[in-house]
């Protein structure tokens, strides 16, 4: 990024000059200045060091006054004025660790923080039997063709709840939900949050070995499942089955189990560094925060319906199942056979009635291609969420040139911090290049510092963390791993901070802006390389629709694009030339109808990296796979395997095996609809040999 940030509201092209007085007994001369010069610049780009270069500002000292001369277009007066402090606490104290004045730290660390919010002395659960006893034949949850009541749902959780406690369940005692997206789960999540436990979320069809990985790190030994998702967890713990459950005939009332705010509520595993998944311990306080925090900022209310669209065992499902029932309104169930069919999704979202909808950017891009190709009115859409990933201002500009009148929210969090901090919701895309994070939700503070948690200058990059309600525990069982990214708040003793290794910078408006992960750093040629900023410039890049950037053997940077049309790479690379340093032009660029995803609708990165080694390897785009594919139905299969996977289908042998080429069960789905569903997904698992899957297309029609 530029070395001094943009900090102006309303940018005027022009010069203008800040004078303030040299304290006394300050050096001033030329040397003295310079190397203040020098360490300012250093800490408003975020680099260890740097020299003066396109900085735009140019400070002097005549007699005993400091000059600052800027650009009107980057800095305002208030900018500026705070940039010469920056120079007179360099050449005055020159030892200091931080150049920021008390007033600029005490606006960081207060103004910037969510606002404050007393929260009611309820859990969620608690909110939700509150609904279900004032109207307790309102429809609570809807699946398909099923529904159930406020009065049914709250029953069948108190059953589980009190079926779970007759099992010796105890206090923040961890209990394994291994069910699909259905209305037994959403009664089972209830049923531990109610009986004090700890949910924790096991997908059914896991493999066994990391299932049992994840119960013994959780300390587990309590599994409630149902008949047909129970394989993974056969003889690791003891199992329980909602319908023997619901057998047992426990009282239906309330558990009025004691839970304080300061409980675990739930553990979420997510992916780590290591390979080994870490399970991240979030409390009771911190769900309710983040879920009022969604019902105030996507205006959630009585009567109101929230599609739960997320696989469980990704955080963002725990708000879209129990948002709504909190709230007085409805949670619309949708399985995962109907979001890997988009048109069907499309439908159910309609049929449903969905007022508010979370999904991935990659997803909802695919929504919008369905609109495109089927359109349809979505008479009771209200807001649209996205979240999991950096979301592109040009899919922000789509959506708003297709449903001008829906809301779209940026949603920003990590699984650490009770799912989303920051909310963002617009209402037309944004005018910078990048779509802003939005401010803390309430009672978050988030900071942007540097490697010592000190706070880096207003726009400054950095990185961000996390002070507040939101924080969670850490991770379980893993001292190590929760040592490197939770400890102490040095600004507010005895609250947690988490350090979430996302680096950002603050935005004049009070917004915070993302530019990246920090290990998305790379290095070629001894040059340190963002990720993320090479990404941003080729969206930029007319007709470019979307793109990625890998690095390939460690080497060189190759970037995939998509668009309505390609762009020749040539061009592209001359586009980004043009705003990028030479050795972050990627070398190679190819073309994709789209780029692979990953079975949660997120840019399979890795694939693209395998992708762009045998290319690579191959010595270009026009080298051919050894087995080429023969008969017509080959045929007929390598180019539907090209669409879904993103290869090129000459790239693609007959001997091929579909999920070592990067496929995953959303890309078979997506193969069986490019097909005509002549196959199916069973199908594709039990022959994903290219020529094996392609003798099914002569079969006879069923």
């Amino acid at each position: 990024m530029a070395t001094v940030p943009r900090w102006a509201l309303d940018p005027v092209p022009g010069t203008a000059e800040y004078e303030v007085p040299l304290p006394a007994g300050v050096a001033g001369g030329p040397a003295e200045l310079l190397a203040a010069h020098i360490r300012v610049l250093a800490a408003l780009s975020g680099e260890s060091e740097t020299t003066t270069d396109d900085s735009g500002l140019r400070v002097s000292v005549t007699g005993r006054t400091l000059r600052l001369r800027y650009r009107t277009d980057l800095l305002d007066a208030e900018a500026a004025a705070r940039v010469a402090g920056y120079h007179l606490t360099a050449l005055a104290e020159p030892a200091r660790r931080s150049l920021l004045s008390q007033d600029e730290l005490r606006y960081q660390l207060e103004e910037l923080a969510g606002p404050s919010r007393e929260l009611p002395d309820r859990r969620v659960h608690e909110l939700f039997e509150e609904r279900a006893a004032a109207h307790p034949d309102a429809v609570a949850a809807v699946q398909g063709e099923r529904c159930w009541t406020y009065a049914e749902l709250n029953s069948r959780a108190n059953r589980l709840g009190r079926a779970l406690l007759a099992r010796g369940l105890e206090r923040e005692g961890v209990v394994a939900v291994v069910m699909e997206r259905n209305l037994d789960w959403m009664a089972a999540v209830l049923a531990v949050l109610k009986a004090g436990g700890v949910y924790l979320p096991v997908e059914p069809h896991f493999p066994a070995a990391r299932v049992t990985a994840t119960l013994e790190r959780a300390g587990c030994d309590l599994v409630l499942t149902e008949h047909g998702s129970d394989a993974a967890v056969e003889g690791t713990a003891r199992t329980l089955f909602v319908d023997a459950a619901y057998a047992e005939a426990h009282p239906d009332g309330d558990l009025q189990v004691p839970v304080p705010a300061g409980q675990l509520a739930y553990i979420y595993f997510t992916s780590g560094s290591t390979g080994e998944p870490k399970g991240a311990m979030c409390e009771h306080a911190g769900f309710l925060n983040h879920v009022l925090a969604k019902l105030d900022d996507l205006g959630i209310g009585a009567g109101d319906v929230v599609a739960q669209t997320a696989p469980q065992c990704f955080d963002i499902s725990l708000w879209q199942l129990l948002a709504a029932p909190v709230a007085g309104g409805r949670t619309l169930l949708v399985g995962q056979e109907t979001i890997l069919d988009v048109p069907r999704f499309v439908d159910t979202v309609v049929r449903g009635r969905a007022n508010v909808l979370q999904l991935v950017p990659s997803y909802l891009e695919a929504v919008l291609a369905e609109l495109e190709q089927r359109p349809r009115a979505l008479p009771d859409l209200r807001c649209v969420s996205v979240t999991g990933e950096a979301v592109k201002k040009e899919l922000v500009e789509r959506w708003f040139a297709a449903r001008p009148g829906i809301p779209l929210a940026n949603a920003y969090g990590l699984t650490e911090t009770s799912d989303d901090t920051n909310h963002e919701v617009m209402l037309r895309a944004p005018d910078e290049d990048r779509v802003p994070l939005g401010r803390p939700i309430a009672n978050v503070r988030v900071y942007v510092v540097d490697e010592d948690l000190t706070p880096v200058p207003l726009g400054a990059p950095g990185e961000i963390v996390f002070s507040g309600v939101c924080v969670g525990r850490g991770y379980v069982n893993d001292p190590e791993r929760t040592k490197a990214a939770f400890t102490d708040d040095p600004y507010r003793p005895g609250e947690r901070l988490y350090r979430s290794g996302d680096h950002g910078r603050w935005l004049p408006d009070g917004k915070l802006e993302f530019l990246g992960r920090r290990d998305s750093q790379v290095k070629i040629r001894g040059f340190r390389i963002e990720i993320g900023e090479i990404e941003n410039a080729l969206l930029r890049v007319p007709g470019v629709r979307d793109g990625a950037v890998v690095v390939v053997r460690d080497t060189r940077l190759a970037a995939f694009c998509t668009g309505p049309e390609p762009v020749g790479a040539d061009t592209v690379r001359e586009r980004l030339a043009a705003s990028l340093p030479a050795y972050m032009v990627p070398a190679v660029v190819h073309w994709r109808e789209r780029l692979p995803l990953t079975a949660n609708g997120k840019t399979d990165r890795r694939t693209l990296t395998t992708l762009a080694e045998d290319l690579d390897a191959g010595n270009g785009e026009g080298a051919a796979a050894p087995d080429r594919p023969g008969t017509p139905d080959e045929r007929r299969m390598a180019a539907a395997w090209a669409e879904v996977l993103g290869v090129p289908a000459d790239r693609i042998g007959r001997l091929d095996h579909f999920f070592d080429r990067g496929g995953t069960s959303l890309a078979a789905v997506k193969l069986a609809i490019a097909l005509d569903r002549a196959i199916t997904l069973k199908d594709v698992t039990r022959h994903p040999v290219l020529a094996d899957l392609a003798g099914l297309l002569a079969r006879p029609a069923s």
